[in-house]
């Protein structure tokens, strides 16, 4: 209709369709609707008689039509062929990768024509731009030559501007609403879990919680078929204290031999150590290759975990539904293994109750010897050196599970605890069965090595254990790589004593620490002078701050669009009257053990503050200084006074001192560290999170604290690439969701920087623009473009 109508008409005509195509856009929230609205309502009002809607997939280079509609043919339905279309192919494909309409009057001539079902002669194809971002093209055809015009091309290209940010904000409201499903799933998750573990502790008996236990399980999974199994190792039989059928309490422990279950999909899992998620298919394979039989019906969809209890019992918990309805995911899968960790402690905790008396002396999550038990054995043994006549004597290797508070503290309890038991048995694997295993606390443990004849049974233990280390962990879904160090001490005749063979080994523990991951010492008398040397930087670093040694260098901190300075990390420089400039390496984790970096950071806070206050005298331009201060400073409310009192003291403006915590630097009590941090907010004072993805706490931070802005570590800024940073990306966008800012560490390249402008990163850092300056250097950059 609109074709016959004159310019001026045709103009009204396409502002009415465009007024009413506007008002509809506030109804319509499905893109489904959407896109037929407006091939439908909105492109045939228009005049046009056939008009396809694709989609850009970039990952693939293709366009996938959502919506069309056409001259109908003979059987009066519309067919379109081209439902997928490359970008290489097409004047719609080239729309797609160009990104610049085409009005094409006569398609006889074009040799990029993509002919359809039904063939035209004139083409107008738009492309839908979102953000400088090609997300579709519309393309609309006619049988006739030079039927399309500007004026039809500036409507359309209207149409496409409307429609693109529609999409966009339909997307929006996708994404929204599939994070709130997802979080709701995961608090009921949580919960049911948090129910579990506490099940664990606090259940009188066992009966007591297989009868709680099904009923949290229930709620998450689909269990209305479920059995929990005890493998007896010794005696080859399979117990089943908790069986349900279809929703029904079979009662009594039935117990089967080995013979009874040799054959079954249970004792098959037990066999392979390895949980398995099958559907029907995978199920009825199996039994075709005789990996076990099929007793009774063929379950829809099966779901068993294995799990160990220490050296005598193994168990399993498996779930199998024969409804068609129901299909076990490897979520599922995932939460099943977190349930059977918390069995394992349960059936563990009630065998332990059976055996009070081997609980004396023995550790009981592990199992392995205590500290009282292996310095009896030791003091046995250093007593018995006296009374051999052939020349024999001890050794106690002292470990140290490397990292293990991160993996505690960030991944939970359960998963630590489950962590030691495994790591344990696998060095258990090899050692003799005449040496005392023991866990003394925490991650640190100790292999006593009785009655040896040379160190070279010691080297080779060593050895072995670092072998069997190599290989990572699987804990509850979490791959773990593991490691320990080691210190060596010796017990050579009857006049030593054990509590001070300990002592030595503890300390050449805590010198292999000091090297590095998986390092192993022996005691030597060099030890005890650096103890000494140890001592002696601890009066130095006194010294230093009473003497005030220690300065503040500024680096930077620029705006990544337009390089303009905002602020300055500030860093600390040590001037020692006799070694001359010592930087943060040589000092600052001496300052740590001791310490003293409690009393460290507040002098160099104070010592920032004064120079933010100078500053603010001279400049009247806005800026921050962030200092990098221990994770100590969060267990007292004493560290909110401080800073408070450094406001107030020198008049800082709000915001102007920051507070940056590494990701590393853990927290005990998050907390108590939330509550200091808002505590600060009404200063301004804002949280950094610094050297973010290198850790493992960061997203627990991120969960518990009100972290107001991430610092990209600088190994991922090393590893930019043009056209693929997934890890930086992902940081973006977890920051963009969680309304961060983020500051790139280690821009040293041009490159590097460049990249980053194309992203939505804040802020930068790094060599490229300026190195850590001193504060007469720094003064001159604030404000301005580097």
């Amino acid at each position: 209709m609109a074709a016959h109508l004159d310019p001026l008409q045709q103009k009204s005509h396409q502002l009415s369709i465009i007024n009413q195509f506007s008002l509809s856009l506030i109804q319509i929230n499905d893109l489904e609707q959407l896109y037929s609205y407006v091939v439908n309502e909105v492109v045939s009002q228009l005049g046009f008689v056939d008009c396809v809607i694709y989609l850009a997939d970039h990952s693939k280079k293709e366009l996938e039509q959502v919506a069309a509609m056409g001259i109908k043919n003979t059987d009066g339905h519309y067919y379109i062929k081209q439902n997928r279309i490359p970008f290489s192919l097409g004047n719609t494909g080239y729309v797609a990768m160009s990104g610049q309409a085409q009005l094409i009057d006569d398609l006889s001539k074009s040799s990029r024509y993509l002919p359809d079902l039904t063939p035209a002669l004139s083409e107008i194809c738009v492309p839908l731009i979102y953000n400088n971002h090609v997300v579709g093209v519309i393309d609309c055809e006619h049988p006739d030559k030079n039927y399309f015009n500007d004026s039809h091309l500036e409507i359309l290209t209207t149409v496409a501007s409307m429609l693109s940010a529609k999409i966009n904000q339909c997307q929006t409201l996708i994404d929204l609403n599939n994070t709130v499903i997802q979080l709701n799933s995961a608090q009921k998750i949580e919960k049911g879990l948090l129910k579990i573990a506490n099940l664990t502790y606090e259940a009188n008996n066992m009966e007591e919680f297989y009868e709680n236990l099904h009923e949290i399980v229930n709620s998450l999974l689909e269990a209305k078929n479920l059995f929990i199994g005890l493998y007896d190792i010794k005696t080859n039989e399979l117990s089943l204290p908790y069986i349900l059928e279809a929703g029904i309490r079979n009662l009594g422990n039935k117990v089967f031999s080995q013979e009874q279950t040799d054959n079954t999909a249970s004792a098959y899992m037990l066999k392979i150590n390895t949980s398995l998620l099958l559907n029907e298919k995978d199920f009825k394979e199996h039994v075709a290759k005789k990996h076990f039989q099929l007793i009774g019906e063929s379950p829809h969809s099966w779901l068993g975990v294995p799990f160990e209890i220490n050296s005598q019992f193994h168990g399993l918990i498996v779930i199998q539904s024969y409804d068609t309805s129901v299909n076990y995911t490897h979520h599922d899968q995932d939460i099943l293994t977190y349930i059977s960790r918390q069995i394992s402690l349960a059936i563990d905790k009630e065998l332990t109750h059976k055996a009070l008396k081997h609980k004396v002396l023995h550790d009981q999550l592990t199992g392995l010897a205590n500290r009282s038990l292996l310095i009896d054995r030791l003091e046995q043994g250093i007593n018995r050196l006296g009374r051999q006549s052939d020349f024999r004597f001890h050794a106690l290797l002292y470990l140290d599970f490397d990292r293990f508070k991160i993996i505690n503290d960030t991944l939970g309890h359960q998963v630590g605890d489950q962590f030691l038991i495994t790591i344990c048995e696998t060095i258990s694997q090899n050692i003799r069965q005449v040496d005392t295993f023991a866990r003394l606390g925490g991650d640190e443990f100790a292999i006593l090595m009785e009655d040896i004849e040379n160190e070279s049974q010691v080297t080779n233990l060593v050895e072995r254990i670092q072998a069997s280390l190599e290989e990572p962990l699987t804990v509850d879904g979490h791959v773990l790589k593991a490691s320990t160090s080691i210190g060596i001490s010796y017990a050579m005749n009857s006049n030593d004593h054990a509590y001070h063979v300990l002592q030595c080994a503890d300390t050449a523990m805590y010198e292999a620490k000091s090297l590095g991951r998986g390092q192993v010492q022996i005691f030597n008398d060099s030890m005890q002078k650096k103890m000494v040397g140890a001592a002696v930087l601890e009066t130095d670093i006194q010294n230093g701050m009473r003497n005030n040694e220690f300065e503040l260098y500024y680096q930077p901190i620029f705006e990544i669009k337009n390089n303009k300075v905002k602020g300055f990390e500030a860093l600390v420089r040590w001037h020692h009257p006799e070694k001359g400039l010592v930087l943060p390496n040589n000092f600052i984790t001496a300052a740590e053990d001791s310490g003293q970096i409690l009393q460290l950071d507040l002098h160099l806070l104070k010592q920032a503050a004064k120079q933010i206050s100078q500053w603010q005298s001279e400049y009247k331009t806005h800026f921050t200084i962030t200092v990098n201060v221990s994770s100590r400073h969060f267990s007292s409310l004493d560290f909110v006074s401080f800073i408070k009192n450094l406001y107030q003291i020198y008049k800082l403006k709000t915001g102007s001192l920051c507070i940056e915590i590494t990701e590393s630097g853990l927290i005990e009590n998050l907390a108590l560290a939330k509550e200091i941090i808002e505590g600060l907010q009404s200063l301004g004072v804002r949280l950094y999170l610094d050297d973010f993805g290198t850790g493992y706490s960061a997203l627990g931070y991120l969960h518990q604290l009100p972290i107001h802005v991430l610092k990209i570590d600088k190994s991922f800024i090393d590893n930019l690439q043009n056209d693929n940073n997934p890890l930086v990306d992902a940081i973006l966008s977890l920051a963009k969701s969680l309304k961060l800012e983020v500051v790139a560490e280690g821009i040293e390249t041009q490159e590097q920087l460049d990249i980053l402008k194309q992203t939505s990163c804040n802020y930068g850092q790094g060599y490229l623009k300026a190195k850590p300056l001193r504060a007469l250097d720094a003064a001159i950059l604030i404000g301005k473009n580097i």
